[in-house]
């Protein structure tokens, strides 16, 4: 069986917070398999159902003051 999911992660070479929606295979006990590729230089935070919409993530207000001033 297959699971929608948006993963929420750090790259390995930086702070800025990102995320990914994504589709993956789930085991019998419903958790979803990530693939060591997609997971090599990330650190995860979350992995959360379905599609999420991130309205605000951490910084993202500091980085647009700085291209603006």
């Amino acid at each position: 069986m297959q699971r929608k999911v948006t993963i929420i992660y750090y790259r390995d070479d930086g702070l800025e917070l990102h995320h990914k929606v994504a589709t993956f295979v789930q085991n019998e006990d419903g958790r979803v398999i990530i693939p060591q590729e997609f997971k090599d230089g990330k650190s995860i935070i979350a992995v959360c159902d379905g599609e999420v919409e991130i309205l605000n993530k951490v910084g993202d207000r500091i980085l647009s003051v700085n291209y603006i001033a």
